[in-house]
């Protein structure tokens, strides 16, 4: 690099280490040694600006002393915390942004930098900060480092005045606070700097901009974002992106933010360990035991994705700091749909638990009984379907290529004849075929069924049915009569959706679910879209909300719920041998 002279050594150490292959960089952090050789250094060199190395250092020390010992990305990062106007004196960089694979290290050298900003050694009177995050618990995660690291320490505690709702530095006056994102509770604050974590939770900059309304009243304010990234997209994260990139790029004021960045670069480089670093610069070589323990944490959790591949996106998102592009995908692949058609072993007197789906009285209504045979989930299911609805989107009674100008989404006719559905010609599906079905199930079919699983939304509609037939109606999330044939409700099957999405995508991928020959339950499980939420919670809806039905997989979904209370066993044969007990 051309004028590394005129750079401090925390700086020329971590550059050195990159241009000398010792450590990898992601795009971000390529570009921004860049861009320090095309605007920083000239500068320094023309003594426009300059690094305050006293300050570097004080900070530096006082860290290393009180709280950790430091990595070089991190005195990297302080470095540039200190970098001045020849002229006036004042901070080049009022913003921050620092964002790196969970584990990282964001939190606690936020805590050691905002701890020295309190003291003499920073040297301004009344320098107040406050930490902001959306929910207490993370706005304190560096506050309470601070508190936690002055009661450890009767030096400390002698200059602090160390409160679990503020912490004062006696000598300078100045307060450490944390507060919510909620900006009504902040406005006219005279904070000399404000951390903002968890910046992906952010949907705008509204409440930022509260947050720093009182920036300014004390010198060399600064605004520190860190986080890791997130679902929300174009909101506060991506606009602070989009600013960090133009930084780099040179397309707007060189000193609007100091943006440090790691991330991987592709997807495809997650399956190369040695890339991790990119995402997380504490995985370097040689790693230290801090990230001795978090290496091997977050290989576990990679290895654990072979399992569970629905936990990618978080995966992806909150270790390797890059957000997967397809937050709406279908719920299976057509690899793992076909993997579903396989014979049904011998299922009479199996243990099994019973749902159905019955959203709209006057198009589909499923129903099916889950069983379990080793690890396969076996699901053997029937449906519904009116034939004044399916004549019209269809074409049922009058099967042709298209309907109404539209391409045929479903044989209804034929799965007819394969016996996967009844067609009622009714105004609507009576509760009465659903009740007849578990009911003939039970008594003539030989399965062990006692536990009927549904959603809440057409419970009054069809519990007076089951309760004719000995059925005890629950609205429960988890079943507590012991004995008895029973018809749980589900009080918000909405809400189980972020729940058994592992254990239903799981299933899939290692092909432990079997629908038999019913090319219907495929149909059903493909018009299936999983939507990821801002929140990173799962939300399964329609691919299409008039043709591609998804009353099956909604039935199949609410039996995989309480799938864990399945055993294995044929209580006919359990009954049999009762005899050999005497």
């Amino acid at each position: 690099m051309n004028y590394i002279k005129f750079l401090p050594k925390e700086v020329k150490k971590y550059v050195s280490e990159y241009e000398t292959e010792k450590i990898k960089f992601n795009q971000e952090r390529a570009q921004l040694v860049n861009y320090i050789e095309r605007e920083i250094c000239p500068r320094l060199k023309s003594n426009e600006i300059f690094f305050d190395m006293e300050q570097i250092e004080r900070c530096t020390g006082y860290i290393e002393r009180w709280f950790f010992k430091l990595e070089n990305f991190q005195k990297f990062i302080i470095a540039f915390v200190f970098l001045y106007t020849t002229k006036t004196k004042a901070n080049v960089y009022r913003e921050f942004l620092i964002m790196m694979g969970r584990g990282g290290g964001k939190n606690g050298l936020i805590s050691g930098i905002c701890s020295y900003l309190l003291t003499p050694m920073h040297g301004i009177a009344k320098y107040d900060i406050s930490i902001v995050a959306n929910s207490e618990e993370q706005a304190k995660v560096s506050f309470d480092e601070i508190f936690d690291v002055i009661e450890g320490n009767p030096a400390l505690k002698k200059t602090f005045d160390n409160k679990r709702a503020r912490i004062r530095n006696r000598q300078t006056k100045s307060v450490i606070r944390y507060v919510t994102s909620n900006g009504s509770t902040k406005d006219g604050a005279r904070d000399g700097a404000v951390v903002f974590d968890e910046i992906h939770r952010y949907e705008s900059n509204r409440d930022v901009k509260v947050h720093v309304s009182g920036l300014g009243k004390r010198p060399n304010p600064r605004q520190f974002y860190i986080g890791t990234d997130g679902y929300v997209r174009d909101g506060f994260i991506d606009e602070i992106k989009d600013k960090a990139h133009k930084v780099l790029s040179g397309k707007t004021r060189y000193n609007a933010l100091f943006p440090f960045i790691c991330k991987l670069d592709n997807e495809l480089q997650v399956d190369d360990l040695s890339t991790w670093e990119l995402a997380n610069p504490m995985f370097h070589q040689p790693l230290s035991a801090y990230a001795k323990d978090l290496w091997h944490e977050v290989v576990e959790q990679y290895e654990e994705l072979q399992d569970n591949p629905s936990n990618r996106e978080e995966f992806m998102t909150k270790r390797m700091n890059l957000p997967v592009a397809d937050t709406e995908r279908s719920v299976a692949s057509h690899e793992e749909l076909v993997a579903t058609k396989r014979d049904f072993p011998d299922l009479v007197g199996r243990q099994c638990i019973g749902a159905f789906d019955y959203a709209a009285v006057r198009d589909f209504a499923a129903v099916g009984l889950l069983f379990r045979s080793g690890e396969d989930y076996i699901w053997l299911s029937h449906s519904f379907v009116r034939k004044e609805f399916v004549d019209a989107i269809y074409g049922y009674s009058k099967p042709k290529d298209t309907v109404n100008g539209k391409r045929q989404f479903a044989p209804i006719k034929k799965w007819e004849d394969d016996g996967f559905l009844t067609v009622i010609d009714e105004p609507t599906i009576s509760p009465k075929y659903i009740v007849e079905w578990f009911v003939y199930a039970r008594d003539e079919l030989g399965y062990d069924l006692q536990t009927i699983v549904a959603d809440r939304y057409r419970a009054e509609h069809v519990q007076q049915a089951f309760e004719s037939c000995d059925f005890e109606v629950q609205y429960k999330n988890k079943f507590d009569a012991p004995f008895g044939y029973r018809l749980e409700i589900l009080r918000n099957a909405l809400a189980i959706d972020s729940l058994v999405a592992p254990k239903i995508e799981s299933a899939f991928a290692s092909q432990n679910v079997i629908f038999g020959d019913n090319d219907m339950m495929r149909w059903y499980t493909h018009n299936v879209l999983r939507k990821l939420k801002g929140d990173g919670n799962v939300l399964y809806v329609k691919k299409e909300d008039v043709r591609r039905k998804t009353d099956g997989f909604k039935a199949f979904e609410y039996a995989m719920y309480h799938s864990g209370d399945l055993q294995d066993v044929d209580v006919g044969a359990f009954y049999d041998n009762v005899d050999d007990w005497f």
